[in-house]
């Protein structure tokens, strides 16, 4: 396993970050915050065209540049020291991970390359109305009619999910054997017997939408027999690829404190020159590197798709979720009051923050998750 980047994976830092620098800058943040969909259609198109982000991870033989999770990884640092307001996290690595680790090849071959061309978003209907992430709690129905499937029930927290226009959705089986079995089922976004509700959230940066399904036609995605291991794989790989956009926030808060230390002036000199602001910068520098070192030895671990990943992905989830949301008080901290208010960027990253955190489990859940695997 090796822990340093590659000349071509540094470039392709450079160029994502340069295309984000152009694409996302505060204004254009706020500006998408305040609309419906939460994203501009022309950008990700560009995503698609200029650098073929969406296919970043997806094979060649199914359209995609055939990376691992380290490229993916570096992409998504970068949209999350950017805030960058796309459907990327839902379809690349909530959707397009479930589709390769429990689809066919019939269904990869059909789904794939219309997501790594931008021609199609997606993502995964997971957590229940009560908000619990855990795969024994799931409610949803599935319940056989013919050659597909009826959906009934709830789901919320999608992230993108009043947009996307494919879900994958993880609900209970009934038919042919599969009473009880969790599966997961592809649903067009246009459905007959599904609404689609935006959610109002702490973090307007990533939409979220409640889905409700009423006798919603469905297709089993690959078997029911593997959809559990499939669908706990695509967690863990989703808390790594949630790890990656925590640390690449966590760096951009600490740039800014630091960015103001410098510049702000009191009693004639930098505050970055008083000993208690300094400490502070020092203690987010610690947080920081631990939390891409944590996200960076998680990407690798999925990369290799070996047993590292069981324990390096609640392991860098539990640990970038809580440093993100240190830094980013520490961020508002440093800035004083001018960081409180709801102008300042400080505050949007605060809110991603705490969202992140919360979404697919919080550290605790995840410190929870670590300590049952290891077996203490």
């Amino acid at each position: 396993m090796n822990f340093t980047f590659n000349d071509e994976q540094e470039e392709l830092r450079r160029v994502v970050r340069r295309f984000f620098d152009e694409k996302s800058p505060s204004t254009e943040v706020r500006r998408l915050m305040e609309t419906n969909e939460g994203y501009d259609d022309v950008v990700w198109k560009q995503i698609a065209q200029d650098l073929a982000l969406q296919g970043i991870h997806i094979p060649e033989s199914y359209g995609g540049q055939g990376g691992s999770f380290v490229e993916l990884g570096i992409v998504l640092e970068e949209m999350g020291r950017a805030l960058a307001c796309t459907p990327f996290f839902a379809t690349v690595c909530l959707a397009t991970n479930a589709i390769l680790n429990a689809g066919t090849d019939e269904q990869k071959a059909e789904l794939l390359p219309a997501i790594a061309a931008g021609e199609k978003t997606a993502t995964l209907a997971f957590a229940e109305e009560s908000g619990s992430w855990d795969v024994e709690k799931i409610a949803v129905e599935a319940k056989l009619d013919g050659d597909s499937y009826k959906l009934n029930g709830v789901k919320s927290y999608v992230i993108d999910g009043h947009t996307a226009n494919v879900l994958v959705v993880a609900a209970r089986g009934g038919g042919r054997g599969e009473d009880g079995k969790v599966g997961l089922y592809l649903v067009d976004g246009q459905a007959e017997g599904l609404d689609r509700q935006p959610l109002k959230t702490v973090d307007m940066t990533r939409k979220q939408a409640r889905l409700e399904f009423s006798n919603t036609l469905g297709r089993l995605l690959g078997t029911s027999d593997d959809a559990e291991a499939a669908l706990a794989k695509t967690l863990d790989q989703v808390s790594v690829c949630m790890s990656a956009e925590m640390a690449g926030g966590s760096q951009r808060c600490l740039d800014m404190a630091v960015d103001y230390a410098k510049e702000r002036i009191q009693f004639g000199r930098p505050i970055g020159a008083f000993q208690a602001v300094k400490h502070l910068c020092a203690d987010m520098l610690l947080e920081v590197e631990s939390a891409k070192t944590a996200a960076y030895y998680a990407m690798w671990a999925a990369a290799d798709d070996g047993e590292d990943l069981r324990l390096s992905a609640p392991l860098a989830k539990s640990y970038c979720g809580d440093a993100f949301f240190k830094v980013s008080c520490d961020n508002i901290q440093v800035h004083g009051g001018i960081g409180f208010t709801w102008e300042h960027d400080a505050h949007l990253y605060y809110r991603r923050a705490k969202s992140s955190d919360l979404m697919f489990g919080d550290a605790s859940y995840h410190r929870q998750v670590l300590g049952d695997r290891l077996g203490i």
